[in-house]
């Protein structure tokens, strides 16, 4: 799809933009920041700092769905190689068999409803674990975390769970921090809310195209294929993130994945039908008129890089950037940077959860509904 005159008045229009926004989702996004800093008092006053008097936990197993579920993957990719315990996202019903006692369970969960995660929380409850709970404060899962004996940390309400990443991710962090698995004292997650302050003002509805880089990447993205891949733990997370709101906001279908592993299957795409130019046009303008196939048929690679990767993966984002474009496949590159992984994953996630809500904007997407979703849920409630 080629972005015609009324996409491009679209991205320039703050009150076009905020009309096709009822239900603001990008002033949502723009309070990231003020979600790290609430996080931090709120795990303070539920006493998470208790997990340092504790011993070590075995292992941690975090609990999650849909936008929670990311909270565990963020926990392991900041903790990163040098964490002394593994910690483990379960994504599913129960847990795992070898979960007892020795382990830290977390229960993430926006609405503190989510089957499945109340159907594993149950479990570790029933084998006396360790327990943290991430949830609505007055929800079953907090309340089985209290029957458990574990910390609740409460989860403020009035978003919808995709846009709540930071209020149920940074009680993990502190938690972690109390543990000695990672580093996150107080400067390190203030660092990440200036981080997300940063990309709230450089993507404001308000800043025009030239100087977006979520409005580009948004228009760069209209009537393609996503493909995001990372290239560290950190810019891997920021791709399965991407991915998943660029299905949730804007609807659309996206691959991710993370450098070396997608070197080994993913690449193949860049032979395949998504990546080959219309008929008889090798040397198409991708915004022209004649250029690539049509809208939905063409993949564009969103290449996360990591201001700190092994020099192996560097040379292979290189060589895979380079391939693409001899296939004449679009790559938008993003520079994940600062002084922390947590900052550069800030900044990433940030840039391409703006980037979402102005893709859904442009193809005249509500972002905040998800009735597929809704329909899921109703249908199989139990």
């Amino acid at each position: 799809m080629s972005p015609g005159p009324s996409a491009l008045d679209l991205l320039d229009d703050q009150a076009a933009l905020e009309a096709a926004d009822p239900a603001d989702m990008l002033r949502v996004l723009a309070s990231a920041a003020a979600q790290v800093r609430e996080a931090v008092v709120l795990s303070a006053e539920a006493g998470v700092a208790r997990f340092g008097d504790e011993d070590r936990p075995r292992t941690v197993v975090v609990l999650g769905m849909g936008g929670s579920g990311i909270a565990g993957d963020i926990l392991a990719a900041v903790a990163g190689p040098a964490c002394p315990v593994p910690i483990l996202s379960h994504r599913g019903f129960g847990l795992p068999t070898w979960v007892g006692a020795a382990d830290l369970v977390v229960a993430v969960s926006c609405s503190g409803r989510t089957e499945e995660t109340q159907s594993g929380l149950e479990e570790a409850v029933r084998r006396g674990c360790r327990l943290l709970v991430v949830a609505h404060e007055t929800s079953p899962i907090a309340d089985l975390g209290r029957r458990g004996r574990g910390i609740v940390v409460p989860v403020p309400q009035g978003r919808v769970p995709r846009a709540a990443l930071w209020a149920l991710s940074v009680p993990l962090l502190v938690a972690a921090d109390a543990l000695a698995l990672l580093s996150a004292p107080p400067g390190v997650l203030e660092g990440a809310a200036l981080a997300l302050e940063a990309v709230a003002q450089r993507c404001a509805p308000g800043h025009d195209l030239v100087v977006n880089p979520a409005k580009t990447l948004a228009l760069e993205l209209l009537g393609a294929v996503p493909v995001l891949w990372g290239t560290s733990p950190v810019t891997g997370v920021a791709a399965h993130r991407g991915a998943c709101q660029l299905n949730e906001n804007a609807e659309v279908a996206a691959v991710w994945g993370v450098l070396p592993e997608v070197g080994h299957n993913q690449v193949a795409l860049l032979d395949g039908p998504f990546a080959r130019r219309a008929e008889g046009d090798l040397f198409a303008d991708p915004y022209d008129d004649h250029g690539p196939a049509p809208a939905g048929s063409r993949a564009r690679l969103v290449l996360l890089r990591d201001e700190i990767e092994l020099p192996a993966v560097a040379r292979r984002a290189q060589v895979v950037q380079e391939l693409a474009e001899e296939r004449g496949v679009g790559v938008s590159a993003l520079l994940g940077s600062g002084a922390t992984g947590l900052e550069r994953l800030a900044l990433l996630v940030g840039t391409l959860d703006f980037a979402s809500i102005y893709l859904a904007l442009l193809q005249g997407t509500d972002p905040t509904p998800s009735p597929a979703i809704d329909a899921l849920k109703a249908r199989t409630q139990r």
